[in-house]
């Protein structure tokens, strides 16, 4: 297990070094997208029209972030199930898109898009989207409004503590600690 510092603008020289397990504090910019927003991301696609943002290199936080407390620039955003939006993100990784961040395991086709795209997946921990707000400089709506909490965030994140859960090869954090327990018995 390696320890990196990593901003998001550099993530892309890091994919083939980063493996499963290893710790990372990523800073730089990302997306939040849930559900709703990727429906929307989708449909943008399928019109040929034009995304809030630019998929190539991107990162996108599955997260619906709480509004902003006095003084804060977000309320609590902790990672949302991924797997929610697994059907999405074959296509979105193909499009261009590096790494997505959230909580729990991730099926075949998206494994395999992330393999074949040199991508990423990184997890979040669930249930500090407190202790994760603290991460966030900035925050600013930049598609869907009518989401709500939902809506297509800019954040700028600083230090944000993820663990690479899948990394460029495959390997699955889950898979390999299901494995790893089963033979410690």
């Amino acid at each position: 297990m390696a320890e990196y510092k990593i901003n998001t603008k550099d993530l892309k020289q890091y994919t083939d070094k980063l493996k499963t397990f290893d710790r990372v504090l990523l800073s730089g910019v990302i997306y939040t997208a849930r559900d709703a927003a990727h429906k929307k991301i989708m449909e943008l696609i399928n019109n040929n029209q034009e995304l809030p943002f630019k998929l190539n290199g991107a990162t996108i936080y599955y997260a619906g972030p709480t509004p902003s407390p006095e003084n804060l620039p977000i309320g609590s955003c902790g990672p949302t199930t991924s797997g929610r939006m697994d059907v999405f993100a074959p296509k979105l990784l193909d499009l261009g898109l590096l790494c997505m961040i959230g909580k729990g395991e991730r099926n075949d086709e998206v494994k395999s898009a992330i393999k074949r795209n040199k991508g990423l997946y990184l997890c979040a921990v669930g249930g500090a989207g407190a202790l994760a707000c603290k991460s966030i400089k900035s925050c600013e709506v930049i598609a869907f409004e009518e989401l709500g909490c939902e809506s297509v965030k800019k954040l700028e994140i600083e230090n944000f503590p993820l663990i690479v859960a899948i990394d460029s090869e495959g390997n699955d954090i889950f898979e390999m600690g299901k494995s790893m327990y089963l033979n410690s018995k």
